[in-house]
């Protein structure tokens, strides 16, 4: 593997960097990409060895050449001590909370969070005596109150998920390592490209890396990425709960490293656009997108982001009873936009979103809320597109 003390590599540009992190060509026989090393049992030289574990790899679900060539590439560029490779985002999210949290435990959890994630909280942690409480994201250092001397963890998401509010994650991540407190954080948005959280303080970098690493819409795969302190619990978690992930995944999610810069460029420059042009229409009541001016968490972003990704949402105005029929009449209308889940892919994807789950920052009034992911499509045909989505709505 490439050292990550390679100074000239430490140095260097963002698109270099992500063409030369995770692979040595030197180290197989000069070929440019790590090869795909399927794995489950892996000999030994002999019974010493064996029984002291005295090898690099001693088995196909604790790393093979291929993962450790994707952690590799993690670490790079989140500044981390370690990462693991999970099956989901949501896993992502999981296992830490497992390896952090015990019985009597209490967990403060961002209310503009990933849903399965606040899910995950109310059933599986709840059932295992984990105390779990929601909290306005816009909150700062005001947290400080909500702090219980069993206080364990604090997650959080930046910008949140759909409604997408900022949070001051340097005045989180003070007041919680004052109270010895863990932070974790899903920064799958912002990529370690335009936010590296363990540089503001964050403990533990979440990322489904379904969405920009891959970027193509066809593998579904997690990273989360420990600092020192925090890393050992963390290895230890996944492989006692005998998690990993695949090389064949962790192939592609290289493969998708490498344009990942270029991708999110494109994403960043036709997201900015067409959420500028939704501001002067008539039909939108609002736009959700950190890095617009007129967005109430936009100074947090200009402080400490380096750019935006293509999601974001907007408010479709409409009578509350009329709001559903429209979002139908408008999503229903559009061609180029694809119905679906999940974003970070290279097409365009709209969705209705539900916060009936939210229990502080709940639906907004003035109409529905909708949620974009602009793809790598000409900015032109995706206006038009909405244009007629626009019409459809207009016509309930």
């Amino acid at each position: 593997m490439k050292k990550t003390q390679d100074p000239l590599l430490a140095e260097a540009g963002t698109n270099t960097r992500l063409a030369h992190i995770g692979h040595d060509p030197s180290g197989y026989h000069g070929f440019v990409n790590p090869p795909v090393v399927h794995a489950s049992t892996v000999l030994f030289p002999n019974s010493s060895t064996m029984e002291k574990r005295s090898q690099k790899y001693t088995y196909g679900t604790r790393a093979t050449p291929t993962t450790d060539a994707l952690c590799q590439a993690f670490d790079e560029l989140e500044g981390s001590a370690g990462t693991i490779l999970v099956p989901s985002g949501l896993a992502a999210i999981s296992v830490p909370f497992l390896a952090y949290l015990s019985s009597g435990d209490h967990a403060l959890i961002v209310d503009s969070v990933y849903a399965p994630c606040r899910h995950f909280c109310n059933t599986m942690l709840t059932r295992l005596g984990v105390e779990i409480e929601y909290y306005d994201p816009e909150i700062g250092a005001g947290i400080e109150a909500l702090i219980k001397p069993n206080t364990r963890l604090i997650h959080t998401e930046a910008p949140g998920s759909n409604t997408m509010e900022m949070q001051d994650i340097p005045a989180i991540t003070e007041v919680a390592h004052r109270h010895d407190i863990i932070v974790t954080m899903d920064n799958t948005w912002a990529t370690p490209l335009f936010f590296k959280p363990l540089d503001f303080g964050v403990d533990v970098s979440i990322h489904a890396t379904t969405k920009y690493p891959s970027g193509h819409s066809d593998i579904v795969m997690g990273s989360v990425s420990a600092n020192a302190k925090h890393w050992p619990k963390l290895e230890e978690a996944r492989i006692t709960l005998g998690i990993c992930g695949a090389p064949d995944d962790s192939y592609m999610i290289l493969r998708g490293l490498r344009t990942m810069g270029v991708r999110l460029e494109h994403h960043q420059k036709s997201a900015l656009d067409i959420a500028t042009w939704l501001e002067t229409r008539d039909d939108v009541a609002r736009v959700l997108h950190p890095a617009l001016p007129s967005f109430p968490g936009h100074a947090i972003w200009k402080r400490d982001f380096k750019g935006a990704s293509g999601v974001f949402s907007f408010v479709l105005k409409a009578d509350a009873e009329k709001a559903k029929a429209k979002a139908h009449a408008f999503l229903d209308a559009l061609s180029f936009f694809g119905l679906g889940y999940s974003w970070g892919g290279y097409e365009s994807l709209a969705v209705p979103v539900n916060l009936s789950d939210r229990t502080i920052r709940t639906a907004p009034t003035d109409g529905a809320l909708i949620r974009l992911q602009i793809g790598l499509e000409d900015v032109a045909d995706l206006k038009k597109d909405l244009e007629i989505g626009f019409a459809a709505a207009a016509a309930v």
